[in-house]
């Protein structure tokens, strides 16, 4: 059985992984190596490879220093510019054209967010498991059948937004770059509704908002839906 986990996740930095136990996959690389040695026991040695998603800093803090590390890093060519990355530890991936890595069967697909060339992934495990991570983007143009873990964006409500925006708290420019990038809870229940959540055995709520999310409701307004254990990425 394989195993997510969120070791950040936040505009303060994102880091999540994936395990079957003794291969391991980095998704994304948003804090400094030293905090990501840290949180995977101060090795880097089980870890197969490194998924990238776009080239925010909160994403993308180490994603030099991991390769320096050892590993190999998995990211779009968009992505790989924008940071100036290079190497042989560097591999470039496509939208829709799915790569091996260790155990892993990866399908990366393109999502709408303001970067160079975004992407979020389906990762299946050789066993059968498969996991959808999604972040930063604001809907998810994809169906999925299968799934056995979900981790998922659920930025922002429309409610606190518009309580936010009335109250002078957010500014309107704000509001409209965030929905323009970000998934909210409502967008998310739409996307859940839309899928096949029959083999889900658990789903992970990523990237929510200091100012514009409620942890507590928005955790039990997803298991209302999916019936399943949801939990709350801590920041």
């Amino acid at each position: 059985m394989i195993q997510f986990m969120s070791h950040a996740s936040g505009s303060s930095g994102n880091l999540c992984s994936v395990t079957d136990g003794q291969s391991r996959l980095l998704i994304e690389c948003g804090l400094r190596i030293k905090e990501i040695r840290r949180a995977l026991g101060f090795s880097l040695s089980s870890v197969s490879g490194a998924l990238l998603s776009h080239d925010h800093g909160d994403h993308a803090k180490a994603a030099d220093d991991v390769m320096k590390a050892g590993a190999d890093l998995y990211t779009s060519a968009g992505t790989a510019q924008a940071l100036g990355l290079s190497g042989h530890r560097l591999h470039i991936i496509r939208a829709l054209e799915q790569f091996h890595v260790g155990p892993w069967t990866i399908l990366p697909f393109d999502t709408r967010h303001d970067a160079p060339e975004p992407l979020s992934f389906l990762i299946a495990h050789r066993e059968g498991e498969r996991l959808l991570y999604v972040t930063d983007t604001a809907y998810v143009p994809y169906r999925f059948k299968g799934l056995t873990i979900i981790a998922i964006e659920a930025n922002y409500s429309m409610d606190l937004i518009r309580q936010n925006v009335a109250s002078g708290a957010m500014p309107l420019a704000h509001k409209n770059r965030v929905m323009r990038n970000h998934m909210s809870l409502e967008r998310l229940l739409d996307f859940l509704r839309a899928n096949d959540l029959s083999q889900v055995r658990e789903l992970h709520l990523l990237h929510l908002s200091d100012a514009n999310a409620d942890a507590e409701l928005f955790r039990r307004r997803v298991q209302e839906l999916a019936g399943k254990p949801v939990y709350v990425a801590q920041k």
